[in-house]
């Protein structure tokens, strides 16, 4: 029974495909994130009858994480690196593992406290979902792999674009919010922050900007050297991404 359940519930015992199992558990977490969507519907959340069987249906999804869990931690010791306490206590600490808690505990003390106004708060937490899914998708893999091959790269690029946008807010802020219009939204280094943030990410919301001819040019340069704020990292990502996926073919690993 026990190895039966583990070829069941790890892709790795598998050749090839998804298991029955599994399959279900994907259903399910595509389900509740269907039925999360309807419990924000004011015409639907009031009906006694919605009501009723998002309740019902909820209850029932955590149920079944929560065996799922317990089921994937007793399989576990079937791989030499999971058996003993040091094993599990290895594999619960896993990060498919931490997802896999939270997606079912939260919502499972509260439901044991009573429920309450703070249910509606944890449902964000069913996003922890999604890594179920992540789990059987080989893509994602590769998409982690290609981010920790980049990591130092991306950073890097964080840490230009973090010093671009303070140094934006604060000419910004030294030019319209103490000379010039002395305009509220650039009265402070941090009021200055936002429209710095919306212009070197090229988003641009039109609800804060400068008046003055000094602003104005400084305003012209920063845009300008937000198109590379915005394009570093995704030119860096995309070429590791296309690296992993290289060293996959050429290794034959199935994505």
């Amino acid at each position: 029974m026990q190895r039966w359940l583990y070829q069941q519930l790890v892709p790795e015992a598998r050749a090839s495909g998804i298991s029955l199992l599994n399959l279900i558990i994907v259903g399910l977490v595509l389900l509740s994130f269907l039925f999360l969507a309807l419990e924000t519907e004011p015409t639907l959340n009031t009906k006694p009858e919605w009501a009723r069987l998002f309740a019902v249906f909820n209850v029932t999804v955590v149920i079944i994480f929560a065996v799922e869990y317990v089921a994937r931690i007793w399989v576990a010791g079937i791989d030499p690196q999971y058996r003993g306490l040091g094993g599990q206590l290895k594999y619960v600490t896993r990060f498919y593992s931490v997802a896999d808690l939270m997606a079912f505990l939260p919502e499972l003390v509260v439901m044991l406290m009573g429920g309450g106004g703070s249910l509606l708060v944890l449902r964000v937490l069913r996003l922890a979902r999604l890594i179920k899914i992540a789990r059987f998708i080989p893509a994602f893999d590769a998409l982690g792999a290609a981010l920790r091959r980049s990591s130092s790269q991306l950073l890097t690029s964080l840490a230009v674009a973090l010093t671009l946008v303070y140094v934006s807010a604060v000419l910004l802020y030294f030019v319209e919010g103490l000379g010039g219009h002395h305009q509220e939204e650039f009265a402070s280094i941090p009021r200055a922050l936002w429209w710095a943030v919306a212009t070197l990410t090229t988003v641009g919301y039109g609800d804060v900007y400068p008046v003055t001819p000094l602003g104005r040019f400084f305003s012209a340069i920063i845009a300008i050297a937000g198109i590379g704020v915005v394009a570093l990292p995704a030119g860096v990502f995309a070429s590791a991404f296309s690296d992993e996926l290289k060293e996959r073919r050429e290794r034959g690993t199935r994505l």
